[in-house]
């Protein structure tokens, strides 16, 4: 394939005069749930949400920021720096080789995007996983930058919203990976003390240790249609108990007919869903509730 692709292509293409450039991969992406092939410009423009099927795609964190934030505009919080690969752990490849594929492949240092911005006018902190690199897992970096962003908002004296989508904890960093299930857990609990909302809105997957701490924290519950939320997986559970599980079990509709999550709210309408909900935990008025003025006259 590589002779194909490195000798005998360019030679096509300077034969026939034509630049040789490299050709997008998955121009084309298939609906999981309908087998819809859907083009990749269309997806985006319709926030990564099947047209036809309305199934929920996995978003790139860089994306979902800018869609959140009004204008798409928003202060990027830095990335802490933490210590690389401090078990110099390896398995079938070195964790230093994975971090850096990962940092490659989604120009990014870590899991996790954070911003500081306005969405329908309130100010918030908004965290972001990016499943792409190493499945979103949460490791040192992740649980840094989460605590950081959450001292940014109890600075701005403003709310904090997280976006799992997440397999779980770091396996490459063992015990120090799941010390950040009780920082977070403290980031979360500082800003309750201070009187500032915390959102979570759950997206495809949020499992694993992300869900034993910070994503079941929140003052409110938001998740994504179709997204799979839980600690273990279907196929553990099953074992264990050695029964089968109800059809649907941890989709968020199961959830929010369970009691687990407050609302199933539809990507685009998440937005404008955060700030209604924001406004009214900090007792801010909404104008687009507000009576019309009344002309009184003289």
């Amino acid at each position: 394939m590589n002779w194909i692709t490195n000798y005998v292509r360019p030679r096509i293409n300077s034969m026939l005069g034509r630049p040789d450039r490299d050709v997008p991969e998955n121009l084309w992406i298939k609906c999981p749930e309908t087998g819809e092939m859907v083009f990749h410009k269309d997806l985006e423009e319709n926030k990564w949400v099947i047209p036809a099927s309305g199934f929920h795609m996995k978003m790139p964190a860089k994306a979902r920021l800018r869609d959140m934030f009004d204008d798409g505009e928003f202060e990027s919080l830095v990335q802490p720096k933490v210590a690389q690969d401090p078990l110099k752990f390896r398995d079938s490849k070195k964790y230093a080789d994975r971090l850096k594929d990962s940092r490659i492949k989604t120009d990014q240092e870590d899991t996790i995007l954070a911003g500081l911005g306005s969405v329908h006018g309130v100010k918030l902190v908004a965290v972001v996983h990016e499943f792409n690199f190493i499945g979103g897992s949460l490791g040192m970096a992740a649980g840094e930058a989460i605590v950081k962003a959450a001292e940014r908002a109890l600075k701005e004296k403003c709310p904090l919203v997280i976006f799992p989508a997440s397999g779980g904890a770091r396996m490459q960093e063992g015990i120090l990976s799941l010390m950040q299930l009780p920082r977070t857990t403290v980031a979360v609990d500082m800003l309750k003390e201070a009187g500032l909302p915390y959102i979570c809105v759950l997206t495809n997957p949020t499992t694993g240790g992300v869900t034993a701490s910070y994503a079941m924290l929140g003052d409110v519950h938001i998740a994504e249609p179709g997204a799979e939320i839980g600690f273990a997986g279907k196929r553990v559970i099953e074992q264990t108990l050695r029964e089968k599980l109800p059809e649907g079990f941890q989709t968020a509709e199961y959830l929010l007919e369970h009691g687990m999550v407050d609302m199933v709210v539809k990507r685009h309408d998440i937005p404008a869903t955060l700030a209604r909900i924001l406004k009214m935990l900090m007792r801010q008025p909404d104008q687009e509730f507000l009576p019309a003025p009344v002309a009184v006259s003289a």
